[in-house]
């Protein structure tokens, strides 16, 4: 199958708060390739860090500080990120890649932020007319391999994920973070095809 990997960055974890970043690129579990040719980011609008910090969490206010200023700064508005969007998803090239048909999302504990905060800020209908009703989640895929024991119980944890894999740190910046989710799918992939317990 075909998959669109994808992240965002927040300032926080709360109904209040905004999407700030988004990152993608499309892969396929087939041929264990990324479409790196296809990867797109945005930085998304939002108030200034200093506007926003009596209602950020502490991570968040020791971790996110420049990337707040920067979408505070070059972030295009929602509603404009909504369209550059949407020209990504009807071009010609993205269109011929996953065969004229609706996207199956791939990511990183989505039920989170991800796509409650996609639903909420670019609207049901966008979402069904883009997007498939079903998704494939990294954390998800993580827990069933974690009850098959064939990862350690640490492994529900993404930093620990990146490090049995040898992928290093969490990046926290979202065109980075859907790649390297990409990565580790197909590395789960390559390392437990065919292997019966």
């Amino acid at each position: 199958m075909k998959y669109l990997s994808f992240d965002i960055e927040a300032t926080g974890l709360d109904e209040h708060d905004l999407i700030i970043e988004f990152g993608m690129v499309p892969f396929c579990a087939k041929t264990r390739t990324i479409e790196y040719d296809l990867k797109k980011h945005f930085y998304i609008s939002c108030p200034s860090f200093e506007e926003l910090k009596p209602k950020l969490n502490p991570w968040v206010i020791e971790h996110n500080e420049v990337l707040i200023n920067k979408a505070h700064s070059e972030g295009l508005t929602i509603n404009l990120f909504k369209s550059e969007l949407s020209k990504y998803l009807e071009s010609d090239q993205v269109k011929k890649y996953f065969n004229n048909e609706k996207i199956t999302l791939f990511g990183k504990s989505m039920s989170a932020i991800d796509l409650p905060f996609l639903n909420r800020d670019l609207g049901w209908e966008f979402m069904r007319k883009h997007f498939m009703h079903r998704q494939l989640d990294l954390s998800s895929v993580s827990y069933n391999l974690i009850d098959l024991e064939f990862l350690p119980p640490k492994c529900e944890s993404g930093t620990e994920l990146m490090k049995f894999f040898n992928f290093g740190e969490v990046a926290h910046t979202a065109l980075e973070d859907a790649v390297n989710t990409a990565k580790i799918y197909i590395e789960i992939l390559n390392n437990f095809k065919g292997i019966k317990k």
